[in-house]
């Protein structure tokens, strides 16, 4: 028992860990490049970014359950990652190259491709080591938040470079650890996806809760940036956001653990509704609305691997899309305003 719980916490670390170096490594490097190329390909460069790292993970995730050999997706993901660091080599090397727009995109479609293929592994494995855990689904998603705003606030080659040396040996280090066969999860109790066998569910039953769970996902990235948008761009502001959301998921995680699934969700959400009524009277409550808001996070991601047990990957690449569409309702409109 020793052993495994060791495992466990190696398992769901070692991946949280690079889920954090992993974003910010990708934001290092967008930042870093944006201070260096024509302005007019900046939003092109970050849009196509977003759209591979966010809405391909609904691919990736499917190749994900279907790929035997696991861990070649984390190396692969990778090996996109290490080829994007070095785009700005060769466009400093091969002065046409830079000047044009090639580069930067290049760099974008594979920081995108490398990240999506990471987050499905990363999202499939901590579900399959841990018996798909609440509180260690929770960890895993939320370190990401805060990777990035290291990595928007500290962006410089050396912190880039080094995230992606850690990030390569972690990897090694996951993989030569990875020892232990995957009956150890099968073993474990409750209500886990790593048995082998496919949803109880009926298809219908199956697609009519995940787009459920799509569309709350899609609300609660609207009200995400709503909390966080308007605190300035300030370092230290940026810094608590990422933060915030990051200790949210993780206890989102614990409460569902502790009071179970549908008591956390109705104070979770009763505390969003008094904050949303509140925020205009402090800043104070648009801080605490955000970190409630997050707490939804490992519950939804929970509750889709038990409506789509066998499909992992797809499913966290589902919710992962999802992100999108309220993350562009929410930036239009605080634009217009």
């Amino acid at each position: 028992m020793a052993a495994n719980k060791r495992y466990y916490l190696q398992t769901v670390g070692i991946c949280s860990l690079m889920h954090f170096l992993v974003d910010g490594l990708c934001v290092c490097c967008l930042y870093l490049l944006s201070s260096r190329i024509d302005w007019h390909y900046i939003v092109g460069v970050f849009i196509t970014y977003n759209v591979l790292a966010f809405l391909t993970q609904p691919l990736t995730g499917w190749y994900v359950d279907k790929v035997e050999s696991k861990h070649w997706v984390l190396l692969v993901s990778i090996l996109f990652l290490t080829l994007a660091v070095t785009v700005p080599w060769l466009m400093f090397l091969w002065p046409s190259f830079g000047s044009s727009a090639m580069g930067p995109f290049l760099m974008a479609t594979l920081l995108g491709i490398g990240n999506s293929l990471f987050h499905v592994w990363g999202g499939k494995q901590t579900v399959l080591k841990t018996d798909n855990d609440i509180r260690a689904v929770g960890t895993f998603v939320s370190t990401g938040a805060f990777g990035l705003s290291v990595g928007i606030v500290f962006h410089s080659w050396f912190l880039l470079y080094a995230f992606l040396l850690a990030t390569c040996l972690l990897a090694v280090m996951y993989v030569r650890a990875d020892s232990i066969p995957d009956s150890f999860s099968e073993n474990l109790s409750g209500n886990g996806t790593s048995d082998g066998k496919g949803s109880a569910y009926a298809p219908v039953a199956v697609w009519i809760a995940m787009v459920a769970l799509m569309a709350f996902v899609m609300f609660r990235s609207f009200l995400g940036e709503s909390f966080s948008g308007g605190h300035g761009k300030e370092g230290v502001v940026i810094l608590a956001v990422g933060a915030i959301s990051m200790l949210g998921k993780m206890m989102g995680g614990w409460l569902s653990k502790w009071w179970g699934i549908v008591a956390a969700l109705v104070f979770i959400l009763a505390a969003v509704l008094l904050c949303l009524l509140l925020r205009g009277l402090h800043e104070a409550f648009s801080f605490v609305g955000l970190f409630m808001i997050n707490c939804t996070m490992p519950i939804t991601l929970y509750l889709a691997n038990v409506v789509m047990k066998g499909k992992e990957g797809l499913a966290f690449g589902l919710l992962a899309a999802a992100l999108m569409p309220g993350y562009l309702l929410s930036f239009i409109l605080l634009a217009a305003l």
